[in-house]
């Protein structure tokens, strides 16, 4: 595409930039495409729309994922921290903004209105506070007497208020894990993370006291003969065991359609009635690859700060994923929560292509390393810019 010898920025990008790990995020993408179709015309016309109206939406929020990800990549680490810094204020003030501007839904304000588009704040706040927490523990790390840690909890703080105050019980417990992880990354002591455990133990039973949709959806759970409404978990169970191995075919399975998220937080569930339990075997391996490629290039960073946020961003990406299967799955209670890049929502696609950009941009190849692999060397200041 370009030549070694081009100095171009593009060319600089494209000779740096993890094309695995870039072209299976680009896969995954275009997966969520193709389950788009097979999934959302039901959806959109038990709702009385346009057969492909989901199909087309999705389409369109691919648009400005793809250039989320793609311009956050471009961005050097120190502009990846500014980023991530503007991102998060933004988006905290948001998040406190739509609990008094944002449409109440089932009785949670997680919307708010911004042009004429509906954008759930927290989505954002998510990989925003992954960089910065990276970077405010990296400063504590290598200087003592900078108060990054209690800086960054502070943050995680005043969000986790925001989010149970809408309350959005999933978001929150995924923000406290991000917390959590750049807590363990750095170093800290066994006797902390068992402490955190009981912490979190406590907010769970805190939460199940005072939350009565978290309890339903707890009791439901564990007795689903109780009389909770069981009516999606169950027809996303059978679609899951319609498929078979190799699925119903396209158009074919029963019951994906009776499935009412069947285009959102069930579109795995779907996906196994009409691909089969070997597709989404594929699809669980290429999230796993993405993973995996992240953590692996993350520890080659000789920067503190990019090895911090590249990890904390790769796990936050699995444990989201994670929590969606193990949803659809039965695993756990219904979390509301999507499967990156592949469930429909314009909101979460975005922010999950803005993050995922901010990882590539942090896990570029370093002139240093390109000198070693033979690749074409350009100036540090402009492929790995001084943190």
């Amino acid at each position: 595409m370009f030549s070694r010898t081009d100095k171009s920025p593009l060319a600089q990008w494209w000779w740096s930039i993890d094309k695995e790990l870039l072209g299976a995020l680009m896969l995954l993408m275009t997966c969520g495409m193709v389950l788009s179709f097979a999934a959302s015309p039901p959806v959109a016309e038990r709702l009385g729309l346009s057969q492909w109206h989901f199909v087309i939406r999705h389409a369109l929020f691919c648009i400005p994922a793809l250039g989320a990800l793609l311009v956050a990549s471009l961005l050097s680490p120190r502009q990846a921290r500014f980023a991530a810094l503007g991102t998060l204020l933004v988006s905290v003030v948001l998040l406190y903004a739509t609990l008094r501007f944002g449409a109440e839904v089932k009785g949670a304000r997680r919307w708010i209105s911004i042009a004429g588009n509906t954008v759930q704040p927290s989505e954002f706040v998510k990989p925003a506070f992954a960089v910065l927490g990276a970077w405010l523990f990296s400063e504590s790390m290598i200087h003592r007497n900078v108060p990054g840690r209690t800086i960054a909890s502070l943050v995680m703080l005043a969000i986790v208020v925001g989010l149970l105050l809408q309350p959005d019980i999933g978001q929150t417990a995924l923000v406290l894990a991000t917390w959590a992880v750049l807590l363990f990354l750095s170093g800290i002591s066994w006797f902390i993370i068992f402490a955190l455990g009981g912490a979190a133990a406590a907010l769970l039973v805190g939460a199940y006291m005072f939350f009565p949709h978290f309890a339903r959806r707890i009791d439901t759970f564990l007795n689903p003969e109780g009389g909770g409404n069981t009516y999606q978990i169950d027809r996303a169970l059978e679609s899951l065991f319609e498929g078979g191995w190799f699925g119903r075919g396209p158009g074919e399975s029963m019951a994906k359609k009776l499935i009412p998220d069947a285009h959102a937080d069930y579109v795995f569930s779907a996906a196994a009635g009409e691909f089969g339990i070997v597709f989404c075997m594929a699809l669980v391996t290429l999230i796993g690859f993405i993973v995996i490629r992240a953590l692996l290039a993350a520890q080659r960073q000789q920067s503190l700060f990019a090895r911090l946020a590249a990890s904390t961003l790769a796990i936050q990406f699995a444990m989201q994923a994670g929590i969606n299967l193990a949803v659809n799955l039965n695993l756990i209670p219904p979390k509301g929560m999507t499967l990156p890049f592949v469930s429909y929502g314009g909101t979460s696609m975005i922010a999950v292509g803005f993050g995922m950009g901010l990882m590539l941009a942090l896990t570029r190849i370093k002139p240093e390393e390109r000198m070693a692999t033979g690749l074409p060397t350009y100036s540090s200041a402009v492929v790995a810019p001084a943190e």
